[in-house]
């Protein structure tokens, strides 16, 4: 897949993640797709357990993901450095931070995300 291809993909499923639209991001998802459940810890797996998660979470906190520089490693994965901005249901801030998304995408879909530390800035 060109880098193009990816980074227009990653664009689409964050733009549709903050419109909360959850079925558009899935269907950019391997129906197995390993996730992270970054709010409670460990992963969920498939469309299923992904749409559960993200319907618990915005019951809870409004989350808001924009992604900043879209790369392709040498392993071939897409990594994607993200500014995360974490609300309250009242507005208020509880996280504002970079965050580094890690995706493994094959035949056009996101199949594994993970989140990692990103690099220290210099």
């Amino acid at each position: 897949m060109l880098m193009s291809s990816h980074q227009e993909l990653i664009t689409a499923i964050y733009r549709s993640f903050n419109a909360r639209d959850i079925d558009a991001v899935l269907a950019r998802m391997h129906r197995q797709v390993d996730w992270p459940n970054g709010m409670e810890g460990g992963r969920v797996h498939g469309h299923a357990d992904v749409r559960a998660y993200w319907e618990r979470q915005w019951k809870l906190v409004d989350p808001h993901v924009e992604p900043k520089q879209i790369a392709d490693d040498a392993a071939g994965r897409t990594v994607v450095d993200v500014h995360q901005v974490v609300r309250d249901l009242k507005g208020g801030v509880l996280l504002d931070r970079m965050v580094r998304h890690v995706y493994t995408i094959r035949d056009s879909l996101i199949e594994r995300m993970d989140i990692v530390d990103p690099p220290p800035q210099s």
